[in-house]
């Protein structure tokens, strides 16, 4: 199952990024519609919802509601202006670019998980921060030599890596707040509240885009947008509902890792799809591959190397110590034996 929920979170990130640049690519302009993309697929998990059988942990205490909404509420809010964030940075970055800098995520991610889920700060750890965070400056150093950028306004280009770094600061917070709900609010980690969680989160969230698409008015540009969008109305609603898809899909990835392992683990996942993005986005959409953000590729890749060894060296000392422990009663056993035969 773990597995799968990597796969989710990789196809998920890979697919929602490259989809949600074909939107502004094809013609769409609305920063609102783009957002709403992010979480306006939670009906889907009412049917997913639906069809899950429940487990035995579901019968037990559950949470009073009184705990439940105001963390529904207030990660749902989160949620809406990270959405926000990462739609203006799409639009004003080169997908491979804000792929790349998004990754700083994973270094964001290690901060909070030391400070709410006490995650345990190691050099390795220490080291991948400090290429990530050395990798996202990089790309926006170079930003000049990036060709893709050009056609930006003056400033955009700035904004947008501002605008990913804020937004991938917030995630981390975010999944690091669905940590430590799971484990000192809810109490258990079955799928039914894995998705009861995503849903009324991603509720909110979808209520505080749709608040601020109709308060900006962009609501009126809608059907211009899609009657003058590259491939007509039908490409317009497939482009939507499988961005909708693909996020919902990545969402439930990532907080089915989060309740299963850690959101550091679900962090370093996503990190994974990081060569995948901008390599797909240099096929699909023309984007310049550069010496810097090569560079800054393999920095970050580095960077998850890291993260990847220090998971390997924690399961290999958790093995030691249950071997220890299996020793240790096996012992125990011939004393209380031998102590026996002396009497």
């Amino acid at each position: 199952m773990v597995m799968v929920d990597m796969l989710m979170v990789l196809g998920g990130q890979t697919t929602a990024t490259l989809l949600g640049r074909l939107y502004y690519n094809s013609g769409g302009n609305s920063k609102w519609m783009s957002t709403l993309t992010q979480s306006g697929g939670w009906p889907l998990l009412e049917i997913v919802l639906l069809l899950t059988p429940p487990d035995s942990a579901d019968a037990g205490p559950q949470p009073p509601a009184s705990k439940m909404v105001p963390i529904y509420v207030g990660i749902g809010i989160l949620i809406g202006f990270d959405n926000l964030m990462y739609s203006y940075a799409l639009q004003y970055l080169p997908v491979s670019t804000f792929a790349l800098v998004a990754v700083s995520q994973l270094g964001f991610n290690s901060i909070t998980s030391r400070l709410i889920n006490k995650q345990r700060f190691t050099a390795l750890i220490a080291n991948s921060v400090v290429v990530l965070t050395f990798s996202a400056t990089l790309i926006g150093v170079g930003s000049s030599s990036d060709g893709t950028s050009s056609n930006l306004p003056r400033g955009k280009y700035a904004l947008g890596f501002i605008l990913t770094l804020t937004a991938s600061a917030t995630l981390a917070l975010i999944m690091s707040l669905y940590e430590v709900t799971f484990e000192k609010v809810i109490g258990t980690r079955t799928i039914l509240w894995v998705l009861r969680v995503q849903l009324f989160t991603n509720l909110v969230a979808s209520t505080v885009t749709l608040c601020g698409l109709f308060a900006s008015g962009e609501w009126r540009t809608i059907p211009g947008e899609m009657a003058a969008f590259k491939g007509g109305r039908t490409r317009y609603m497939a482009t939507l509902v499988g961005t909708a898809v693909s996020w919902q899909a990545l969402a439930l990835g990532y907080l089915r890792l989060i309740a299963g392992v850690s959101s550091l683990f679900a962090n370093v996942t996503g990190a994974v799809a990081l060569p995948l993005v901008p390599v797909f986005a240099v096929v699909l959409f023309g984007d310049k591959m550069t010496g810097i953000k090569a560079l800054a590729m393999l920095m970050a890749v580095w960077g998850f190397l890291s993260y990847v060894y220090q998971h390997y060296l924690d399961g290999r000392r958790a093995a030691v110590g249950k071997e220890g422990a299996a020793e240790c009663c096996v012992c125990a056993a011939r004393a209380a034996g031998d102590a026996v035969l002396h009497a």
